[in-house]
């Protein structure tokens, strides 16, 4: 029986379709105490979020419940507990950022489903029995029914409480900031993250642990090893729980609570960062500001915290409302997709900062009037400037680390500041551990990901509220006639101080995966009879490998997370496969070149890295295995 089917279905209608199944369905009974209903007001109006005392909103009304606003009704009812018989369904192992197929996947029968009890055996029962978990999403198609989905599995294996979005919304920075503050024992993600939404596209789902970072390979291996033998989902007998209403609502022994999604995040960023100092910048009447939320999840963000917040005018928040298909685009902040955003930047009189989010909110771009900072360049300038600009770090950042691929411009600020520093194969996931244990503080990937140890995970807005730091911190003592120190003169400034790491990325979305995985291996062959002083061009090669990655804290051992081919003077070209798409194979070709002469800084990046980008397809003979021409996306 299709899980699916069983959530849009009042409760009498269940009993009635099992009662007359030949599905063999056992069901337990429990006690259930008394439910005292309310109807609150909805949180969104235009998407400014109102906060209401605490008592008010008690418990809210479910679809089941005939509630009038004005006298509550108290109901009783049984918590019944159902093992639905399942099998095993191919193709469920987790990538990078947890397990992402087309949405028409997710919607066959038991898809999901298969996947959450999966997950519930493979948790320790401490992990989640009578505990509290997190429920949230982007907002993409599909995330409703997946909600009620995952609630009422959580129900029959024993959770005793679900802290749910409004709405199922709630990013993923805000799903770790809710997880750490709630001492909750980890939460779901309902994201594809920066990939497309709507029918026929993409939809993702992820478990975060008690931390708020991302499940370690140890869990997700399990989760993968039983979607493979699983044979039973246990599944509460309960109605559709409303979450378009804030409130609590019992069953039992089982609690949904449905949360405002930007509260608690909001009072972190307040606690990180001197709003004061921002909104000083932000209400300077020749400083203007935009970000484009791409109608995704930050939509619901940017205007209690941009707008009410630190003042900017309502007109800089473009693309605010989120929206289920992303408003037919493409939630990925970059060159390419925020396209819209990148116009207005590069127009005539465009804005001094301009900044966009994923999916998700867990990812970002930064754009100056007419200028480009790469993510590469982002975190090493935040790592550089943090300590002044940015109260949580008044006493200097514990360490720094990136992802293997992204540039090196973060490793000379570490040199510089004599920071511990490290360099951890691509996934957030491998920073948490660092961040556990008071070895890290600010990270990146040049994925356009950026955070710090204030959560455990990558986070678009904060990377944001770090640049109108710096910006701010860089303006303070301006007066009204005086120019503004800008976006471009922080990055030029850092270059002149650092040295410039031109880098760039090519991205071949949905390629065939048997070409791309030949192309891998070959590669691999190359590598293996590599030695120093071989030349490649002009190039002099110092070492090539398949990166290994050994945690520092728990001794975990991470192989063949990329192809590197490192030259004598520095520069890199590295070969891996995408683990974030939803069908084929996307692969990812990295180039970088250290640049210390500040005459050639303000080169374009493509003119620089040219002979590099030629060397690196000629290498791999891409072409050749993957019958592409031009990538799908250069940044």
């Amino acid at each position: 029986m299709a899980l699916n089917s069983i959530t849009s279905r009042p409760s009498s209608v269940l009993s009635r379709k099992f009662k007359n199944s030949n599905t063999n369905v056992s069901i337990l009974t429990h006690s259930i105490k008394s439910i005292t209903f309310l109807n609150p007001t909805p949180i969104f109006s235009n998407l400014s979020f109102h906060k209401k005392a605490s008592n008010e909103f008690s418990c809210v009304s479910v679809k089941a419940s005939s509630a009038s606003s004005s006298s509550p009704t108290t109901i009783s009812q049984e918590l019944k507990i159902k093992s639905v018989p399942t099998k095993p369904i191919e193709g469920q192992k987790t990538g990078t950022s947890g397990l992402r197929k087309k949405v028409k996947v997710f919607m066959e029968e038991n898809y999901l489903a298969n996947w959450i009890q999966a997950l519930f055996d493979s948790l320790p029962p401490e992990d989640y029995k009578n505990g509290v978990l997190v429920l949230g999403g982007d907002g993409r198609y599909f995330n409703r029914e997946a909600a009620q989905i995952i609630i009422k599995i959580a129900a029959g294996n024993g959770v005793g409480k679900i802290l749910v979005g409004k709405d199922g919304i709630m990013s993923t920075p805000a799903v770790s900031a809710v997880i750490r503050k709630r001492k909750a024992n980890g939460g779901f993600v309902m994201s594809a993250s920066h990939n497309p939404g709507g029918p026929d596209y993409d939809w993702g789902i992820k478990f975060n642990y008690s931390s708020g970072q991302p499940a370690p390979e140890s869990i997700t291996d399990k989760i993968y090893g039983n979607t493979l033998s699983i044979s039973e989902i246990k599944m509460g007998d309960i109605p559709d729980v409303d979450l378009a209403n804030l409130g609590v609502t019992d069953f039992g022994t089982f609690t949904v609570e449905v949360v405002d999604p930007v509260a608690d995040y909001l009072e972190l960023m307040e606690n990180v960062f001197d709003f004061s100092l921002i909104k000083s910048l932000v209400s300077k009447s020749d400083f203007r500001f935009i970000f484009d939320a791409m109608h995704a999840v930050t939509g619901a963000y940017a205007k209690p915290i941009f707008v009410d917040k630190l003042g900017a005018n309502p007109d800089s928040i473009i693309n605010g409302v989120p929206l289920e298909d992303f408003g037919h685009g493409h939630p990925d902040p970059n060159l390419t997709y925020a396209k819209e955003l990148v116009d207005i930047m590069y127009g005539e009189n465009g804005p001094d900062v301009g900044a966009a989010s994923d999916g998700d909110g867990d990812r970002n771009m930064i754009l100056g009037r007419g200028f480009f900072v790469t993510p590469s360049d982002s975190v090493a300038i935040i790592a550089a400037n943090a300590q002044e600009s940015i109260p949580y770090f008044k006493t200097g950042p514990k360490g720094l680390a990136r992802s293997m691929p992204t540039s090196g411009a973060l490793d000379r600020v570490a040199l510089k500041l004599n920071l511990p520093f490290y360099e951890v194969p691509t996934g957030w996931k491998f920073f948490g551990n660092l961040m556990d244990a008071g070895k890290l503080s600010i990270c990146g990937e040049e994925s356009f990901g950026t955070g710090s140890d204030h959560i455990r995970e990558k986070d678009g807005i904060w990377a944001v509220l770090a640049w109108l730091s710096i910006i701010a911190n860089r303006n303070k003592d301006k007066k009204p006639v005086e120019k503004l120190v800008s976006v471009s003169d922080v990055v030029t400034e850092h270059w002149a101080t650092y040295g410039r790491n031109f880098f760039s990325r090519y991205d071949y979305e949905e390629c065939e995966s048997e070409g791309a995985n030949k192309m891998i291996e070959y590669l691999r062959d190359i590598v293996s009879k590599s030695k120093a002083g071989d030349t490649y061009g002009s190039y002099v090669l110092q070492f090539a490998d398949d990166f290994n990655y050994t945690d520092p804290v728990d001794g975990s051992v991470a192989s063949k997370q990329g192809v590197r081919f490192v030259f004598s003077d520095g520069s890199r070209i590295i070969f891996r496969l995408s683990g974030t798409g939803s069908a084929g194979a996307t692969v990812r070709i990295y180039i970088e070149q250290f640049e210390p002469d500040v005459s050639k800084h303000n080169m374009d990046a493509q003119v620089a890295l040219k002979p590099l980008i030629d060397l690196a397809l000629s290498t791999s003979k891409l072409k050749e295995f993957t019958g592409r021409e031009q990538p799908t996306v250069i940044t």
